[in-house]
């Protein structure tokens, strides 16, 4: 199994089951060969019923599932069909009647004389056991078929004796005369093609009945390349393994896929890997235990004619860089062969590759140091500390916490290494969520040990203490003094030691500096460190480059939070034109494109946040799910920012699956905050309220733009919902945001906040927006004028603004507004265009955040008569049976009209309609 899809030194372990689990059991492959290939097993039916047709041939390449298409179609025929089954032996055209050795064997001694007997003995067999019936043949694996099975077979079709469903690689694989038929159009073609990711999904949703994620979606089709066949036997091992779950409505992983072959998945590979020459078993085996191997390494092994050769059938991929790193074709197969292997064949392999011998590691690539380390653990042997270290490192860099734990595992408390290796364990902790664990880490490296570091692995082992401390309550307020202390030493260090490297205690205090700047922005605390911040990003210094663009990433937010929207967006322009240059330092692209998003997103650019998450950890990252409950979260977050519940709830139920079954409290509490506002915004009080209480039960620790965020989804799903006191939580967080100098977060705040606003909080919202750059501050200022001073023209252009922006919630509470102003003013043309605008959004924003006034709400046909019906007394059950609709589809319209009059109970709805 390839990194990208496994981590680097997963070995087959038993998972118990997390949550629901499909109450269906196994896959059912009869189900599952419809979902998948139905429209294409249509297609040679179709060509089957033909008139002057004699057959099909289903071709595609090795995997596509033309076996799968073509048994499924025959499935389809029903009784009044015979059908026959035959494969053809892949050892080549050497055995006589090969794919009809069943059928000779039934021949009487008489029938065997002679190849004409042979020939007119299987036609009488099979027209006796059709007994009437039209016959069908499905022929496996024609492109060997030998020359007399061809004669026989040609026989049958031309004498109608049956028609014939054959499957290849290509038609030009098949015999002469069978290509010949193709040409002239007797047998008809049917190509196939694997799987998009679109219809990956399709398929996995119709054959587990629930929802998938796109991410889960998305690994399950990389794994095995749009297959089928290849799909239904990886999610039934994965079901049956318990790595599988259904966790609420969402069908997710536990683990990451590792596949022991004990399944239908070690069938395919060992009659695959039985038809390889004995060199390319080998070169299989050496690359599924080395995950993939620079094409230069690999070509020191074997000869480049095999390996052009395994490239050409797709057994190997050679990617285009510029190491041309070497990986198995079949992404599946490598974790198969490599379960297979013993020990002592795996450790006999691994001294074979060149490059591996320990005076050599230094100058192995990151991909290649991982390969070695994941193969010693698979040997069940002990890396050197030193390449332990840098393993640990190379995972943590590439998000992998898991493998990074298991390399810096091996490093014993009296190597030199150890405060190196307990530094990438707290790492590793802090990103699989486990801050506890991470801080007993470093508390395990002796004071002894610490005193004897260098004043940089000595600034590096402060700043991974302070990253632990500011996820714990009780010990984020102590890193102040800690980083106080810490400079003090350097300053000892530096007194102390004339001898003393300058450029390495810079660096030192400006790792410190970084640590600061990082603690600050993770407790919100921005305006304090502008002017320091400002200089660390645009000093021209050249000590450390790297931490000058780092600052700049945080300086970049920070802008964006204090109001510099404009600025801020602007910065990230330009640091995205350099990123390319820091490609090589671990993690800094995707640190880059995450508080992008942050910025993308408060400045009202939600699509173009979603499109920068294409470069965020959930998408570059090697471990634990690629971290694709945090790209689900945040698209998530981002259609709710942007009004659009119906659109949130997918990304955000997968997200809530995902996190649920790793109790990732700090984001599953953002994540049921921003359901349960999805949920109001929809109108759906029920589970909106359900998702609102989990989020209030889900406290823990979290960064604060992540703390903030929950906050605000949970305050406007509630005012939502009606809560009284949901406006002035969120007006004293906006006067706090705006003591603290996030003026960005207060304009956010007090939109969200004056729905029903007084002229007092108009003027706050006002003078906030004054303090902002950008579109999002404009629609402040203009909803806040023209609410304020009761303008329908005013609101009317902000409605057009948030237009702009694709805010349709705001663009519906703006056109509302207008609407309500223009009829109280006699202005019928800026009533007509607001009631218009109202219309056009009444698919997108089901429950209007206020409801037009001076005139009665736009209720749709349904609404207005069961609201009739309702206000003259009719029980529920009674207007269910009338109009012939369910009695909760009845609740359902009613809870519209109560929100859109602004009602309370059946009675007040009578005289309104």
């Amino acid at each position: 199994m390839s990194r990208d899809s496994l981590g680097w030194g997963n070995v087959p372990i038993t998972l118990a089951l997390a949550g629901d689990q499909h109450a269906a059991g196994a896959l059912n492959r009869h189900a599952w060969a419809r979902l998948s290939r139905g429209a294409d097993a249509d297609r040679v039916l179709a060509a089957l019923a033909a008139r002057d047709g004699m057959g099909v041939v289903i071709t595609g390449d090795r995997g596509v599932g033309k076996s799968l298409v073509g048994r499924s179609a025959l499935a389809g025929l029903g009784p009044d069909f015979h059908t026959v089954q035959l494969r053809s032996p892949g050892s080549g055209t050497s055995t006589p009647y090969g794919c009809l050795a069943f059928t000779l064997a039934r021949l009487p001694q008489s029938s065997l004389g002679s190849p004409t007997a042979i020939l007119h003995g299987i036609t009488s067999l099979i027209r006796n056991d059709a007994a009437g019936r039209q016959c069908v043949i499905l022929l496996d694996n024609a492109g060997s078929l030998d020359e007399q099975s061809t004669g026989v077979l040609l026989n049958l079709l031309q004498t109608g004796t049956g028609r014939l469903v054959a499957t290849a690689q290509r038609a030009t694989d098949l015999p002469p005369d069978f290509y010949w038929l193709i040409t002239s159009g007797q047998l008809a073609e049917v190509r196939l093609a694997n799987m998009t990711e679109i219809e990956t999904r399709g398929v996995l949703q119709g054959a587990l009945g629930h929802t998938v994620s796109t991410a889960l979606a998305s690994q399950l089709h990389e794994l095995v390349g749009g297959s089928p066949t290849l799909l239904q036997a990886v999610v039934s091992e994965q079901m049956e393994r318990g790595n599988l779950v259904l966790a609420g409505s969402v069908w997710t992983l536990v683990d990451e896929v590792v596949l022991d072959g004990k399944t239908a998945l070690e069938d395919i590979v060992k009659a695959r890997y039985a038809r390889e020459t004995p060199l390319a078993r080998e070169a299989i085996e050496v690359l599924s235990c080395a995950r993939s191997m620079s094409l230069s390494r690999l070509a020191k092994m074997y000869d480049p004619g095999l390996i052009a050769d395994m490239e050409d059938a797709g057994q190997i991929l050679v990617d285009r860089t510029d190491r041309h790193f070497v990986t198995l074709g079949d992404r599946y197969l490598g974790d198969i062969v490599r379960n297979w292997l013993t020990v002592e064949r795996r450790l006999e392999l691994r001294d074979k590759v060149p490059g591996h011998q320990e005076h050599e590691l230094a100058e192995l690539s990151v991909e290649d140091l991982l390969a070695y380390a994941a193969w010693t653990h698979d040997c069940h042997a002990e890396l050197a500390p030193a390449h332990a270290l840098a393993a640990a490192r190379a995972a943590v860099g590439l998000f992998d916490p898991k493998f990074a734990l298991k390399c810096a595992g091996g490093i014993r408390p009296s190597d030199s290494e150890w405060p190196g290796g307990q530094q990438q364990k707290a790492a590793a902790y802090l990103q699989l969520g486990l801050p506890l664990q991470a801080m007993s880490s470093l508390d395990d490296i002796a004071e002894v040990q610490i005193n004897l570091l260098a004043p940089e692995p000595f600034a590096e082992l402060v700043a991974a203490r302070a990253d632990c401390m500011a996820w714990l309550e009780d010990q984020s307020g102590k890193v102040p003094e800690l980083l106080r202390r810490s400079r003090l030493r350097l300053e000892e260090f530096e007194l102390g030691d004339q001898h003393a490297d300058a450029d390495a205690l810079a660096r030192a205090g400006l790792c410190l500096d970084l640590c600061e700047f990082t603690y600050l922005s993770f407790i919100g605390e921005y305006e304090p460190m502008m002017e320091r911040l400002s200089a660390a990003a645009t000093s021209s210094d050249a000590i450390d480059p790297v931490h000058r663009f780092r600052t700049s990433i945080i300086l970049m937010e920070a802008l964006c939070m204090t109001g510099k929207e404009l600025e801020a967006r602007q910065l990230m322009r330009e640091l995205a034109g350099r990123l390319g240059e820091w490609s090589n330092v671990p993690r800094i692209r995707e640190n880059f494109a995450w508080r992008s998003f942050n910025v993308l997103l408060l400045s009202g650019q939600w699509r173009q946040s979603i499109d920068m998450l294409k470069d965020a950890s959930g998408r570059a990252g090697h471990g634990l799910h690629s971290g694709s409950a945090a790209t689900d979260l945040a698209v998530g977050l981002a259609y709710v920012y942007a009004g659009r519940g119906y659109l949130a709830l997918d990304p955000l139920l997968a997200s809530i699956a995902q996190l649920e079954v790793r109790t990732s409290l700090h984001a599953l509490r953002q994540a049921y905050a921003a359901a349960a506002f999805a949920y109001a915004q929809m109108g759906n009080s029920v589970q909106a309220t359900v998702y609102l209480d989990r989020a209030r039960s889900a406290d823990g620790p979290a960064r604060f733009v992540v703390s903030s965020s929950a906050e605000f989804c949970m305050d406007m799903a509630s005012r939502w919902l009606g809560d009284p006191d949901a406006k002035e939580r969120l007006v004293h967080a906006a006067e706090r945001h705006f003591r603290d100098g996030r003026y960005t977060l207060a304009g956010i705040w007090m939109l969200g906040a004056t729905v029903n606003g007084t002229a007092k909080d108009f003027q706050f919202m006002e003078g906030i927006a004054g303090r902002r750059q950008g579109p999002l501050a404009e629609l402040s200022r203009v909803v806040a004028v023209g609410s304020r001073k009761k303008d329908a023209a005013t609101m009317l252009e902000a409605a057009d603004l948030a237009a702009g922006l694709e805010l349709d919630a705001m663009q519906a509470r703006c056109a509302a507004l207008a609407f309500s102003f223009a009829r109280a003013a006699g202005l019928a043309g800026i009533a007509a265009a607001a009631q218009s605008m109202l219309e056009s959004l009444s698919a997108s924003v089901p429950a209007l955040p206020i409801v037009p006034r001076n005139e009665g709400p736009l209720l749709t046909e349904r609404e207005r008569q069961i609201a009739a019906l309702a206000g003259n007394g009719v029980s529920n059950k009674d207007i269910a049976q009338e109009v012939g609709i369910s009695v909760r589809t009845v609740e359902g319209h009613l809870y519209q009209v109560f929100t859109k009059f602004g009602v309370s109970s059946r009675s007040d709805l009578l005289g309104l309609i």
